[in-house]
């Protein structure tokens, strides 16, 4: 069973995240052996890693190759895991069958993580594995995560969230442990992107791909584009905003040429789970 001792925010923010760390081992320790939902995003190489070094051969990291998530992302998520010495296992998931989650309410993230784990959990099963685990960390929950009851009904545990790990501390620890993700930005699937009610297609997924491509390749680390159909709203840090202003013509040019009409920044800069605010969730 999760430990729940990290229920209270008070004992966490007394933690050093060394002593979180040595939480996360013991938890893993417990598992005996894991099934790792790999993105190849900062906590969960960071998870992998862990996981690596507490169980050894025991432990299968598994990818789900999707249109929600960026190609250059699936090839780094392959490089990692051949960095880390890890088997590997890349899946083609289904969410695009479901027509609840085409329809993107805001239950949206719960239909494509129920999917994903229930692929998991067969996976686990025919591999005599004992726990499928995600990289969920504490500091996820401050979002709106609906795909978190999906989670809970197919019995996935979180470590980093139990040990009490924050985005913070697993980026510290990563660093201390070389890992080259330590640095990486966050990452999130395309299709959060896209506001609630509006149907996610294909299309759409490929255009914001590009569009946040282009705009990373002019040196910017941390990019969101919030995709309006013909209005695509840019969200990077707010340090990078005046430079991304300074360009606003090539990038006008780039991401008219890819079908948006109206092209916008963000002035607050980039938020997690900015499509959130202020709404009754």
């Amino acid at each position: 069973m999760p430990d729940e001792s990290n229920g209270s925010p008070f004992l966490v923010l007394n933690m050093v995240p060394e002593e979180k760390f040595s939480k996360l081992k013991k938890i893993l320790s417990q598992m005996k052996s894991v099934l790792v939902a790999y993105s190849g995003g900062v906590d969960s190489t960071f998870l992998l890693k862990v996981a690596k070094e507490v169980l050894g051969e025991r432990v299968l990291a598994v990818t789900a190759n999707s249109p929600t998530y960026p190609r250059s992302e699936l090839k780094f998520s392959r490089r990692m895991a051949k960095y880390l010495k890890a088997k590997h296992l890349v899946i083609k998931t289904r969410e695009f069958e479901d027509r609840q989650f085409l329809k993107n309410s805001r239950k949206r993230c719960y239909f494509c993580k129920k999917e994903l784990f229930n692929r998991l959990n067969k996976i686990a099963g025919k591999n005599n594995i004992n726990c499928v685990i995600d990289a969920t960390n504490y500091s996820d929950r401050k979002d709106f995560r609906p795909g978190s009851l999906a989670k809970k009904q197919l019995g996935v545990r979180s470590p980093l969230e139990e040990a009490g790990l924050t985005k913070q501390d697993i980026r510290k620890l990563s660093k201390k442990l070389r890992i080259p993700t330590w640095n990486k930005p966050s990452l999130a699937c395309l299709a959060s992107r896209i506001p609630y009610g509006i149907n996610i297609n294909g299309e759409i997924l490929n255009q914001i791909d590009k569009a946040e491509c282009i705009i990373r390749s002019m040196g910017f680390k941390e990019v969101r584009l919030r995709h309006y159909n013909g209005l695509a709203r840019i969200e990077v840090i707010k340090e990078d905003i005046p430079r991304l202003i300074k360009m606003r013509r090539l990038i006008v040019d780039k991401l008219k040429s890819l079908g948006y009409n109206y092209i916008t920044v963000d002035l607050e800069g980039y938020r997690m789970g900015s499509l959130n605010i202020g709404r009754q969730i």
